[in-house]
């Protein structure tokens, strides 16, 4: 018993020190920012800047399966999967549309032009430029899934429905944390929004 409880001890101590260490690498990633332009009482307005990603599309509309496939391949690429064998920063969040055939998409450091990238090894991989852009932003906690995020996606129409604002069709779930963070989990599904002059 004592032998037990010994192992539970030296457990617990490791899965703490892996989530400071999760939770303080996660603070040192760049992140997709962005400037809150209203709050409502179940999502917010933001803008975000053209900002430059890596993606990949895939043939698929599963959240487990995407985010998989998706994360390993950009993954790969940014991990030195390149003409050059160049390591390229990772940042936050990552990014799924939520269509048919969802596209994953890894923001590309700022201080990193599309001229000076190297060229990824896996061909399915694109460079895109996504515009400035106004959405609405929902947010969760937890881990996500295909129900959860399709669940906030209806909650997040239903509340722009009420306050009467117009949204496209143009629908994306973002995913802030890595796999093995376990505590302090959020999540995103946002829309942009067809008028801008909110």
């Amino acid at each position: 018993m004592k032998a037990l409880l010994i192992i539970v001890g030296i457990l617990a101590v490791i899965l703490i020190i892996s989530q400071v260490f999760a939770a303080k690498s996660q603070q040192d990633i760049e992140t997709y920012s962005f400037k809150v332009v209203e709050t409502y009482d179940k999502f917010e307005i933001r803008t975000y800047e053209a900002t430059l990603f890596t993606s990949v599309k895939l043939p698929m509309n599963e959240y487990k399966a995407v985010s998989s496939k998706g994360f390993s391949i950009l993954a790969g690429y940014i991990f030195g999967g390149n003409n050059t064998n160049e390591k390229i920063a990772m940042t936050s969040p990552v990014s799924m549309s939520l269509e048919d055939s969802m596209t994953v998409m890894f923001m590309v450091p700022r201080d990193l032009k599309k001229e000076n990238l190297p060229r990824p090894d896996e061909t399915q991989i694109e460079f895109r430029e996504e515009p400035a852009k106004t959405v609405a932003a929902i947010s969760f906690k937890g881990w996500a899934d295909s129900e959860k995020i399709e669940a906030y996606r209806s909650e997040l129409i239903a509340a722009l429905d009420a306050e009467k604002i117009p949204y496209s069709d143009r629908f994306y779930y973002l995913g802030y944390n890595a796999p093995y963070e376990l505590f302090n989990r959020k999540n995103e599904v946002i829309v942009e929004l067809e008028n801008a002059e909110l």
